[in-house]
């Protein structure tokens, strides 16, 4: 008995090493001790070190480093508990322009891994060619929750920047989605925004399309914050 406890000592011992090497031989996205990069490939770790890396302005920002244009701003506090704890001002996710907005840095970093995991591969697929612009109608809104019987008097994840709302998309070669108009027209459109949606799903909390409701009709309505929400 006591052979097999030193085995199995022994193989912990190597496993940490391996783990814990500046120069170990497992890829970053294999290893659960490296902090998340976007760049990183994606493994069943990847979730776990999202969460982490949020929890944090500087594991965030250090998560979005050369993956997007990004530029940390003071907290930003506001009357009726609105404002924005880890601000930022967003202009670009992997290769994709979008135009500046303020946001949270954890709606940064989930946008950047939409881009590069799920939006990117999705156009490949579908149109062979890349996203180049994502179109975004806002992010920070010091409001309530709007719901098709009124507003509520719940804040909205907007207030505190924790969701942005994404109108549609722009390819390379000059394509223009928007949801409005292509979530049920153009066939080929029409598949890459339900791939679009169903990636938002692996990298939000809560993502809502217009298949939720009417007031959802022109945007996802995605969040950093959530139980899973995927409609």
């Amino acid at each position: 008995m006591a052979l097999v406890f030193l085995l199995l000592g022994g193989i912990a011992y190597i496993g940490w090493q391996i783990l814990t090497q500046p120069n170990s031989p497992l890829p970053r996205g294999w290893n659960p001790l490296v902090p998340l990069h976007v760049h990183d490939d994606v493994t069943p770790f990847t979730k776990m070190k999202l969460v982490r890396a949020e929890r944090s302005l500087d594991s965030c920002l250090a998560a979005l480093d050369g993956a997007a244009s990004i530029v940390a701003m003071a907290p930003l506090e506001a009357a009726g508990g609105c404002g924005i704890e880890d601000r930022v001002t967003l202009s670009s996710v992997g290769e994709s322009r979008i135009d500046p907005l303020q946001t949270s840095c954890a709606i940064a970093l989930r946008t950047a891994m939409w881009e590069r995991h799920g939006l990117q591969p999705a156009a490949e697929e579908i149109f062979g060619t890349s996203i180049s612009v994502l179109r975004q109608i806002g992010s920070y809104n010091c409001r309530p929750i709007r719901t098709p019987n009124g507003t509520s008097s719940r804040l909205s994840t907007h207030a505190t920047g924790e969701a942005i709302d994404i109108t549609g998309f722009d390819l390379s070669d000059g394509t223009r989605m928007r949801l409005i108009s292509d979530w049920n027209g153009d066939a080929q459109k029409a598949a890459f925004l339900r791939a679009a949606r169903e990636s938002a799903c692996t990298w939000f909390a809560t993502t809502l399309s217009p298949e939720y409701n009417s007031l959802h009709a022109d945007h996802f309505h995605l969040q950093s914050r959530g139980w899973g929400a995927c409609r």
